[in-house]
């Protein structure tokens, strides 16, 4: 088989991952509809990780760390104010149903490089801006809980609650308020970034498979549900995204041929597409 021998450069894997995000969007905008099945979905648990490899890779390899990040910031921060927006100024635009994009995996990955950068900074004595690095992206959502969000804190002011979560929405944004990825992704992405000093690729990939089933069955038994066929199927099925260790193995080293930015400008502009069109479906079929 050529692509066993030859291997898959990291465009290869961001096509791949592409493909299963498209899929999983898919199902997850038209699902009302009835007609999409869900292993749609199942085949979309491989796009999270994928990405997330190959965003490791470029935090390690890249030639410009604050470009890197500031791409990926800016277009997190637009699509945060929008999800924001729908629920005030952009309510209109809701589907009929109440349904709006929930998708945030930017801004996950934007809190990630911020903590693995300040691991880079520990790493090189520049403790205190390193140590802020790593904690305040962890502990802001528990901050802003007790300072903000607390149910007699500014009770009546609509300005600040207005504006705080206008901020954690895009420029602050808590990863325990992203459904798409948030602590899950920092959890992750950490664990990809402690393996990648293992020299060994096997390691490295099986290590992190084993914690991608160790997380999920974890929190399956700490949310005492039951290891029913049905929840492992159609309930709590992200235990899924360990199947992308089967591409990561194929991964040569190599960045290969593509057009990097084309990633930056599909993620949004796809995920507005296919809501617009589920609007429209929804529209005329109920």
């Amino acid at each position: 088989m050529n692509i066993i021998r030859k291997g898959l450069t990291g465009f290869d894997l961001k096509y791949l991952a592409l493909i299963f995000m498209v899929m999983d969007h898919i199902h997850y905008f038209f699902e009302f509809t009835g007609k999409v099945p869900i292993w749609f979905s199942w085949v979309g648990r491989l796009a999270a990780p994928l990405f997330l490899f190959c965003f490791i890779e470029g935090f390690f390899h890249t030639h410009d760390r604050k470009k890197y990040f500031l791409k990926i910031y800016v277009i997190a921060v637009i699509m945060g104010l929008i999800r924001f927006g729908f629920y005030n100024v952009l309510s209109f635009a809701r589907r009929g149903d109440g349904f709006i994009p929930e998708n945030a995996m930017l801004s996950s990955f934007a809190i990630l490089f911020v903590v693995l950068q300040g691991i880079e900074w520990i790493k090189s004595k520049k403790y205190f801006i390193g140590i802020t690095a790593v904690v305040m992206p962890i502990i802001l959502p528990f901050i802003f809980a007790l300072a903000v969000y607390q149910p007699d804190t500014n009770a009546g002011n609509s300005t600040i609650s207005f504006f705080a979560n206008m901020i954690n929405f895009s420029i602050l944004p808590l990863h325990t308020w992203i459904v798409d990825g948030g602590t899950a992704t920092l959890l992750e992405g950490l664990a990809l970034y402690a393996l990648s000093h293992f020299k060994n690729k096997n390691i490295r990939v099986y290590g992190y498979g084993a914690f991608i089933l160790l997380r999920n069955f974890g929190l399956m038994m700490l949310c005492h549900v039951p290891f029913t066929a049905y929840n492992l199927f159609f309930y709590s099925y992200e235990w899924m995204s360990v199947f992308s260790i089967a591409f990561m193995l194929l991964y040569n080293g190599k960045r290969g041929q593509g057009n990097g930015k084309f990633f930056y400008y599909f993620y949004p502009l796809h995920v507005y597409v296919l809501y617009g069109l589920s609007i429209l479906i929804y529209t005329v079929t109920k």
